[in-house]
């Protein structure tokens, strides 16, 4: 048996892990695809070619069903003010100060006239946002999560619907981070404690019920 299974059986014994089941309406939200993490002459350039495919797919298939698509990005005012702690600890956060094209969402993937962009300056797109209060007046129960960055926005977005009453369903093959090893590890550890893992054939087939 493989470590990652073993590891698996013993987070079950201890009680992680319970399932999450898909709700009335879904809305699908990309978190932060955009350009910083897709422009290899970036600093925070991560080889997530792969993941945007992926996202841009979804949000296909979402738009073709009726499922509300939910675009975030961040953008902060120059010098950071509006960034508090979480601008000074990570620095490359100045690539995300206000009129950086790095902040731009990349060609294949631009929201529609009439999808909502969250801009926000923290990791969660809960955090500081009418995200809640959007996907609540909408009837929303289920939020469908794809992005930037898996250990970071990505993880704090889905840890925050759990925290708003929604139930998160991740998208493995549409996220994606610097590494492979924080991505695996907080898919793992999503799953065991927040969040339904799913692939993205399933998330695709969630879009289709929803629809009929």
């Amino acid at each position: 048996m493989s470590g990652v299974a073993l590891l698996g059986d013993d987070y079950a014994r201890a009680g992680f892990g319970g399932k999450l089941s898909v709700g009335q309406r879904s809305a699908l939200v990309v978190i932060d695809v955009v350009m910083a993490y897709l422009e290899p002459s970036s600093p925070l350039y991560a080889g997530v070619e792969d993941a945007l495919a992926a996202n841009v797919r979804l949000v296909s298939a979402a738009r073709r069903s009726g499922i509300p698509v939910i675009f975030t990005n961040v953008a902060y005012q120059p010098g950071g003010m509006d960034g508090g702690q979480f601008f000074r600890k990570v620095p490359a956060l100045k690539l995300f100060e206000a009129g950086s094209v790095l902040g731009a969402f990349p060609p294949e993937l631009q929201p529609e006239h009439d999808e909502l962009v969250i801009t926000k300056q923290y990791p969660s797109a809960f955090f500081g946002t009418s995200l809640a209060s959007t996907l609540h007046a909408k009837g929303v129960d289920t939020v469908v999560l794809g992005g930037f960055s898996t250990s970071g926005c990505v993880r704090a977005s889905a840890l925050d619907a759990l925290s708003h009453g929604f139930a998160p369903f991740v998208v493995r093959q549409a996220c994606g981070d610097r590494d492979p090893a924080p991505h695996e590890a907080n898919l793992f550890d999503m799953q065991a404690k927040m969040a339904e893992v799913i692939e993205e054939a399933q998330a695709l087939s969630l879009f289709e019920q929803h629809a009929r």
